[in-house]
């Protein structure tokens, strides 16, 4: 099946269901996950309307949500889920890259500490957790984005695959579809614009892909600090996030075909 769903404006929107889930399957038209939607054309969203969605999960920082408002549909009447908790100073990306070189290695080494670090975020647990209590509830489809839809969209999204019984291959190739050649050839060049004039330097093709990509190895470094400090995937479920196995079991009832 084709994932990514074109739009106009609004970047890396994609169904990330539809994939065999332990003796099931994930419905299709149901998880979708995206970046900001700041951009968003009239006709982007109405297409996001004709989705159904019921649920929108903003995983940004108020301060990116100030900087980039949401457009929103005719007659929206969603549930939007986020919250300004732990927020201070400025955007840690930006402080890093006016001290970065700008390589390769620096970005790759920033992502993956971030990734260390971003499944135990106050924040990100207050927002993981009412998200799981959305789903549960299966009032309908369901919205996840952040600012680019890569990386804390993409943890969610993992982890929804997990609660799923996606199996392990699946869920890193879905994490993997950020990864798009058109998408990189078309933001590609606004993307290293905006760096240049945060920081008086213009990032390589390289060091620009790996800014806008996603890696296999980010993804099992969150993986294995939550195995780490709660013993297993499921456990940091339960014990961080508060998704208890009667909770995920509600999940998949309405997720699963």
């Amino acid at each position: 099946m084709t994932r990514h769903i074109p739009l106009q404006g609004v970047e890396n929107f994609r169904d990330f269901g539809d994939y065999a889930a332990g003796q099931g399957r994930l419905k299709k038209g149901v998880l979708f996950r995206a970046a900001h939607q700041a951009e968003a054309t009239d006709q982007d969203l109405a297409a996001m309307a004709a989705l159904g969605i019921v649920t929108i999960v903003d995983l940004r920082r108020p301060n990116e949500r100030e900087r980039d408002p949401s457009r929103r549909w005719e007659g929206f009447a969603a549930e939007v889920i986020d919250n300004d908790m732990g927020v201070t100073g400025e955007d840690p990306w930006h402080t890093f890259l006016r001290g970065s070189d700008l390589s390769v290695g620096s970005i790759r080494d920033y992502l993956v500490e971030y990734y260390r670090r971003a499944p135990f975020k106050e924040r990100h647990l207050d927002l993981f957790r009412r998200y799981f209590q959305a789903v549960a509830q299966a009032r309908g489809p369901v919205l996840i984005h952040c600012a680019a839809g890569k990386d804390r969209t993409g943890l969610l999204a993992a982890l929804t695959h997990h609660v799923a019984g996606v199996a392990d291959d699946d869920l890193i190739d879905d994490y993997l579809l950020t990864n798009n050649e058109e998408r990189f050839a078309r933001r590609g060049p606004k993307f290293a614009t905006v760096i240049e004039t945060a920081t008086g330097r213009r990032p390589s093709d390289a060091a620009m892909r790996t800014a806008m990509g996603v890696e296999a190895d980010y993804l099992a470094t969150a993986i294995t600090e939550m195995k780490g400090q709660y013993g297993s995937v499921d456990g940091y479920l339960e014990k961080a996030v508060g998704l208890d196995a009667a909770g995920r079991e509600a999940v998949r009832a309405h997720i699963l075909l």
